[in-house]
């Protein structure tokens, strides 16, 4: 692991917990900062196919976020991630493998199913607190090569983040970026007032 313990702590603290999503995200981090380095403004950009804790390790670690546009976020439930960079024109796409770490986790499902249904016990409890704590380990020292396929692209180098001009919703008269609004019977609408009259026709 390059990521120093410093900065390990510091992605804990941003996300709030440790997991092993978060160092699934971590890891994935390090394969790029390996070989692209940080993302001082929009030089890196981020598509991650997942919701998961490992995306905050991706904004946190490599500066990809929202606001500047170069995190996107593809709703796929896949712990997928391809990676941008602009300045060196290359872009790889790398996926966890299912067997990344030799040891399967079966407790560690079989207590998070189990918690999805009922409370566990106060021993259940340590006992899924262990398993965790076994299964992040795993994953930070796990080889890299092992823990992630490395695949070409499937997508291209997505455009850099605009400004666009915001247009008053004729529905709700909040302002709205004029890329996102609707028109319906000559009103200019945001998208929730536009669904919101087209379920009514």
């Amino acid at each position: 692991m390059s990521i120093s313990q410093k900065l390990i702590q510091a992605t804990i603290d941003f996300h709030g917990h440790s997991c092993p999503g978060l160092a699934i995200g971590m890891r994935s981090a390090e394969w790029v900062l390996d070989r692209f380095g940080r993302s001082p403004d929009e030089e890196i950009v981020a598509v991650v196919e997942t919701d998961m804790c490992a995306v905050d390790a991706i904004q946190f670690l490599l500066g990809c976020t929202f606001g500047k546009g170069n995190l996107i976020h593809l709703d796929y439930g896949k712990a997928a991630f391809t990676f941008h960079s602009r300045k060196k024109d290359k872009s790889m796409r790398i996926v966890l493998r299912p067997n990344g770490t030799d040891d399967p986790d079966d407790e560690l499902m079989a207590l998070r199913t189990k918690r999805l249904k009922t409370e566990l016990s106060p021993e259940e409890q340590d006992h899924l607190k262990k398993a965790m704590a076994k299964r992040i380990k795993q994953i930070m020292e796990a080889d890299i090569d092992k823990l992630f396929e490395v695949k070409p692209s499937q997508s291209p180098l997505p455009r850099k983040a605009r400004i666009l001009e915001s247009l008053t919703c004729s529905e709700c008269g909040e302002a709205t970026m004029e890329s996102r609004t609707r028109r319906l019977f000559g009103q200019t609408l945001c998208t929730p007032c536009f669904e919101a009259l087209e379920s009514r026709l």
